[in-house]
């Protein structure tokens, strides 16, 4: 198995290798959320530099969801002209097109959706701006459900070949999974198999709707890191053969550092671990700080399918074909504006990523 062979998914659908593009937030999209010429050939570029898969953002599935402004949007009949051209260029440069479906949830702020938010319950953050959620009622949640196998419903009409379903990294998803955040005593809380409800639920939605080959997959955060918190790393295993029971196609693994092991069992790396839970079947996505080809293969040789680069495919737009060349290296940051722009990362995306430090010149 190696980077640059083909991986074929559970229902039969082939990627061309086993490089992903990572979803990636980069507030190019229209305020309405309909796609932007920007987003469009930044997304393309990737796909025409020899991504296997190439994965939107974050895509909200509601309006009460959206994170941010200029957020790519799946939650309206209306916005599908613009998804129709994304999926069908992807399709045309030969790479997968995935939509990563989202929902905000605690972090979907008033400013950005007119509504207060709501999670699975009122939890309060020591951070700037942070606003209260609302608990969910079942209104609430039967509704968004629907939405996000709504939203998969569309991406398969707009041609893309599947979904990532967003429950990571400290979103809606991940907040009803957390055992901080969530600390409803109903059917939605308590013990995981109640706080993992919510993600099955959808998970199961989507699949009914979109059976094989269309693709379905789930990208989770294993343990606490950033705004994902009251995670374990024992319960995301025992998600994880929850979910490759609900029919998942591939399982994202968002490690930050793919290098590093758990913090949980400091002896253990999390791949192997994953791996053992979901068989051979269910695909493995893992990303992380992978920069190199060398990073990759490491990644692979761990047992993960498929790796998933960010900020190296950001800066590198044809890794995959340039990494097989010998003795290439990736361009690391900084890199100026210009040198940005001519990697299709529009002055507003540029703008976003001034927030990492030494990023851009």
């Amino acid at each position: 198995m190696g980077l640059f062979d083909p991986l074929t998914f559970p229902g039969g659908t082939c990627a061309r290798n086993r490089v992903a593009l990572a979803p990636l937030t980069n507030l190019q999209s229209h305020l309405d959320g309909s796609l932007s010429e920007a987003e469009l050939r930044w997304l393309l570029r990737r796909a025409e530099g020899g991504f296997g898969m190439v994965t939107t953002c974050a895509s909200h599935v509601a309006l009460d969801g959206q994170g941010w402004p200029g957020e790519l949007g799946i939650f309206s009949d209306t916005l599908l002209p613009g998804l129709r051209t994304l999926g069908r260029g992807l399709a045309e440069r030969g790479a997968l097109g995935v939509v990563q479906l989202f929902h905000g949830g605690a972090r979907a702020p008033s400013k950005v959706t007119g509504q207060q938010p709501w999670s699975a319950s009122a939890f309060s953050e020591n951070s700037p701006g942070f606003e209260i959620p609302r608990p969910a009622t079942e209104e609430d949640l039967q509704r968004v459900i629907g939405q996000f196998r709504d939203a998969a419903l569309r991406a398969r009409e707009a041609g893309f070949h599947g979904v990532e379903i967003h429950g990571a990294h400290g979103y809606l998803l991940s907040q009803f999974l957390s055992s901080t955040m969530n600390l409803r005593e109903d059917r939605w809380g308590g013990p995981l198999e109640n706080r993992a409800r919510l993600l099955r639920e959808v998970t199961q939605a989507i699949r009914k709707a979109t059976p094989p080959p269309f693709l379905v997959g789930v990208r989770i955060s294993p343990e606490d890191f950033g705004y994902a918190k009251g995670l374990d790393l024992d319960e995301s295993l025992q998600l994880a053969d929850w979910l490759c029971a609900d029919g998942i196609d591939f399982l994202h693994l968002s490690l930050w550092d793919a290098a590093n092991p758990t913090k949980k069992r400091p002896q253990s790396h999390p791949i192997p671990l994953f791996r053992e839970v979901c068989g051979t079947a269910v695909r493995i996505l893992a990303a992380g700080s992978l920069w190199s080809r060398e990073d990759a293969e490491a990644t692979l040789a761990r047992g993960a399918d498929m790796v998933a680069l960010g900020r190296a495919a950001i800066l590198n737009p044809e890794w995959p074909r340039e990494a097989t060349q010998p003795g290439w290296l990736p361009r690391r940051p900084p890199l100026t504006p210009e040198e940005f722009h001519q990697r299709e990362v529009s002055p507003r995306f540029v703008d976003y990523l001034r927030r990492w430090r030494g990023f851009v010149a």
